[in-house]
């Protein structure tokens, strides 16, 4: 399992000062470039330098305790699939007690940049991922 940790943002939140709910996809997503970072994988070199584009085609998220603004969080990044031409991430947030406050998914899918048509993943890319998963 990969973690990252952050602390809410008074921009995150809304008027009562609790995490808006999209912004919990925003973490999550904050998450995931962390990893891609971390494995070799980082959005600057995706863009400019890889014949392909990880595009997030499912997301879902679990709203189980309010986060308000200041809170610390981490966010646990575990691979819950990896298929042909794309592979799945889940996402559990806790707060500073540990207690688990939201959960997540997102699935992607391996595009070719110039045919936008879905390909088989790197091998690279597989094996990075594959390592998380141990």
């Amino acid at each position: 399992m990969y973690t990252y940790s952050t602390k809410i943002k008074l921009h995150e939140t809304d008027a009562a000062g609790l995490l808006f709910f999209s912004h919990q996809l925003k973490l999550m997503h904050d998450a995931y470039e962390s990893l891609l970072e971390k494995i070799g994988f980082g959005f600057a070199d995706l863009i400019r330098k890889k014949p392909y584009f990880l595009p997030i085609v499912h997301a879902e998220a679990d709203y189980d305790a309010p986060l308000f603004v200041g809170d610390v969080i981490t966010i646990g990044v575990t691979v819950e699939r990896i298929g042909k031409t794309s592979f799945t991430f889940a996402y559990t947030i806790t707060d500073q007690k540990k207690r688990r406050v939201g959960a997540g998914k997102t699935v992607h899918v391996t595009m070719n940049k110039k045919t936008r048509n879905k390909i088989s993943l790197p091998a690279e890319l597989r094996t990075a991922i594959e390592k998380i998963k141990k």
